[in-house]
């Protein structure tokens, strides 16, 4: 075997399951920058969550409808990008997929700062904004297997949790400090005027503004600190996955599990505005009702902390039998908030609240067990490929909550959402979490 050499830019010789073979310090600064730029493209993709609630605030008239849509397009770019960035990692290498696409949240960001600065931007750019945004989403599938190159097995659950578990951190942190941010003009943007709401001025444009430096110096980091390992594959070596009936197993479990959380997150917000709060039957009768944007960050808070405390369990327990007690938890708890949600008092809204936030908890379960069966159940070459496929169509849950809840009573979905967590927690237990499982993790 080759001798590790780490004095370039690609690694050679590098083999973490062989500890003479293994850079413990390179592959947890590889996790690091990793993560921080990852942290910044979940705030990036869910930037659109935070300002859609404000939009018909500060001047626009959008339908509740298109609201939901805007939301909800850049959960399908979300997906779309991940079926893309899942095959770069052999290909491109971990330095430039990583930097450069630090880089390339810029560009949404600069959009959402120049369209919410003028009432006459039409509905179809705030779509296009919504699908660039899309790119923040879509690097996940593709910085999870090449972050997973860099750890043995036995370390993968604790790392890949931390990381994902971070980076989904980015949720929360940009719902949470959007309103704080919005409230302010920063230093260096005065020439930029304020918008005005019924209760005063606001500055909605600062919330994407704040992230741009953010992003360049990470990716300047990102170029200089990182390195590459020698794993390759081409498309057709990838696509052999599409053959292991594990992957489309792990697929709609992980479906139940992140796209629970991401499709709720994005939606979250206009969901309480539309059903207790100031867009709801309940605005002429009544005052002080919730508002989306304060309690939407807490969900995704949640999850994420669990999600990254989660992997050493994981590792020491397996993934199998954590994500199979998430299904149970999320199909339980669903089924309470939909219980909620035709509401004649609106202070129903802390049931509701209360029953959301604990399935948030259950989706953090089941994301950690997940990311640590894939490595285990898997070959070392084809998890990388699932992992990105199983993030992929996982991506799209925002797009298909926001374009359900569009099309049909917030309470059909909620029924149709358990009937799919029971399925796929069925499926669980069958061929991974129950003793004598064919496929253990």
């Amino acid at each position: 075997m080759t001798s590790l050499d780490t004095s370039g830019k690609v690694i050679q010789g590098w083999d973490p399951e062989t500890p003479e073979n293994w850079d413990k310090k390179i592959a947890w600064q590889t996790l690091i920058i990793t993560t921080a730029i990852l942290f910044l493209a979940f705030a990036t993709w869910y930037l659109v969550s935070a300002i859609a609630p404000m939009l018909n605030r500060i001047g626009f008239h959008f339908s509740k409808g298109q609201l939901y849509w805007i939301a909800s397009i850049s959960g399908l770019s979300g997906g779309l990008f991940r079926l893309i960035f899942m095959f770069l990692p052999p290909i491109v290498g971990t330095r430039k997929l990583v930097s450069i696409s630090s880089f390339l949240f810029v560009i949404p960001m600069l959009g959402w700062f120049m369209a919410v600065q003028d009432t006459s931007t039409p509905f179809w750019w705030f779509m296009v904004l919504s699908f660039i945004g899309g790119i923040g989403g879509g690097v996940f599938s593709g910085f999870m297997p090449s972050t997973g190159y860099f750890f043995p097995k036995r370390m993968a659950g604790t790392a890949l949790g931390i990381q994902a578990g971070i980076g989904n951190f980015g949720v929360s942190f940009i719902q949470l400090v959007a309103p704080m941010i919005m409230g302010v003009s920063l230093l260096g943007l005065g020439a930029f005027a304020p918008q005005k709401t019924s209760e005063g001025l606001v500055w909605v444009h600062s919330v994407a503004a704040v992230l741009i430096p953010w992003a360049i110096v990470l990716g300047i980091v990102g170029w200089i600190m990182l390195k590459d390992v020698p794993i390759k594959a081409n498309f057709r070596q990838q696509i052999d996955i599409f053959g292991n009936k594990n992957t489309w197993i792990l697929t709609i479990i992980y479906l139940m599990t992140f796209g629970a959380f991401s499709g709720f997150a994005a939606q979250l917000a206009l969901l309480i505005n539309n059903t207790f709060g100031v867009d709801s039957p309940f605005k002429d009768e009544y005052i002080n009702l919730p508002r989306g944007a304060a309690y939407a960050f807490l969900g995704p808070l949640i999850s994420a902390l669990v999600r990254a405390a989660w992997g050493p369990l994981c590792d020491k327990f397996g993934g199998a039998i954590w994500t199979f007690i998430s299904g149970v938890g999320m199909t339980v708890f669903t089924a309470i908030a939909a219980l909620f949600l035709k509401p004649s008092d609106p202070n129903e809204f802390n049931w509701f609240l209360a029953a959301m936030l604990i399935m948030f908890f259950f989706t953090g379960i089941g994301n950690a067990g997940t990311f640590k069966q894939m490595p285990m159940i898997l070959p070392r070459r084809q998890a990388g490929g699932v992992i990105g496929w199983t993030s992929a169509i996982a991506a799209f849950g925002p797009f298909i909550v926001g374009v359900l809840l569009s099309a049909m009573a917030p309470t059909t979905f909620f029924w149709g959402c358990v009937v799919f967590f029971a399925f796929a927690t069925a499926l669980t237990w069958i061929y991974y979490a129950r003793p004598g499982a064919p496929f253990p993790g």
